[in-house]
């Protein structure tokens, strides 16, 4: 069994959903039910007794882009794990790019950073050579990021604050470091913060990390650790937007990509391309009636 929920515009949904079916059909995927759900507002649920995924992924693209979905095998419900990337998906910015700029390199190291994110650089390399070149930057220019640069995604508050309220267990992991997550977490409302960590010396960065690399492993490893905890039957939710984020998203029962480069989108169950961090609540099935807004 599969169903699928897409959000957009109501009139785009019908308007296609004739188109959708034939094409579905010939590619031997069944559509037992499309209806409108009246608890979520512009969301479609789409059922199919078959269990082809990829497919029925491929024909939703096809025939109703631009939407924000989620394809899974019942009925998507609040769950017990929340793990979320930080740098473009929980705020709007990349860090580094961002603290790059006070030293006068933010071209060069934002051009390797996308490099990074679209899984075309080894990614602890990426970051060390990054890291490597703010050797010298006072961490003052850290404070001066964090109030005139780092901002977070519209609905990300709502998110955590709701996902929080219902019960389910809040992680923000990511490949920057604590110097900003922290922070971020902390106005966010995340209960736990993974990353890594500038290594200080006089006020300045060094060049270099204290510790282990927080990578696509890790990031996945956080997750496998943290639901081993749970219950069985227990559900998990992830967001990202890069490919140090693929395996996490992969791992999640909801693996959503938010405004995503391809290689993380298209290995995400869930996807993200027109709206806010909202629409995750909407693709759960969270009524806004029950949201903490942010």
């Amino acid at each position: 069994m599969l169903i699928a929920r897409l959000i957009a515009e109501p009139d785009h949904l019908s308007a296609r959903i004739d188109a959708a079916r034939a094409d579905m059909e010939k590619r031997g995927i069944r559509l037992a039910e499309a209806a409108m759900l009246d608890f979520c507002g512009q969301t479609m649920q789409i059922e199919s007794p078959d269990d082809d995924a990829a497919a029925l992924r491929s024909s939703l693209d096809a025939h109703f882009s631009p939407t924000d979905g989620l394809v899974c095998s019942h009925e998507p419900i609040v769950p017990a794990v929340f793990i979320s990337d930080m740098d473009s998906t929980m705020i709007g910015q990349e860090c580094i790019d961002e603290l790059a700029d006070f030293a006068g390199l933010k071209d060069r190291i934002a051009a390797i950073t996308e490099r990074a994110m679209q899984g075309e650089l080894d990614f602890e390399q990426a970051l060390r050579e990054r890291v490597g070149l703010l050797s010298g930057l006072s961490i003052d220019a850290i404070d001066q990021c964090l109030a005139g640069r780092i901002r977070p995604m519209p609905g990300a508050k709502t998110v955590v604050g709701t996902l929080k309220k219902l019960g389910c267990r809040t992680v923000l992991v990511t490949g920057g470091f604590h110097h900003f997550a922290d922070p971020v977490a902390e106005s966010l409302g995340f209960e736990q913060v993974i990353g890594n960590r500038l290594e200080v010396s006089g006020r300045k960065l060094t060049g270099g990390l204290v510790g282990g690399i927080v990578d696509s492993a890790v990031k996945k490893g956080t997750l496998l650790s943290i639901m081993a905890e749970e219950s069985e039957g227990a559900t998990s939710l992830a967001t990202g937007d890069g490919a140090n984020d693929i395996p996490m998203l992969q791992a999640a029962t909801y693996g959503i990509a938010y405004h995503a480069k391809p290689k993380a989108r298209a290995a995400a169950n869930g996807w993200i391309d027109r709206g806010d961090l909202t629409s995750v609540l909407r693709l759960l099935g969270i009524p806004e009636k029950d949201w903490v807004k942010g």
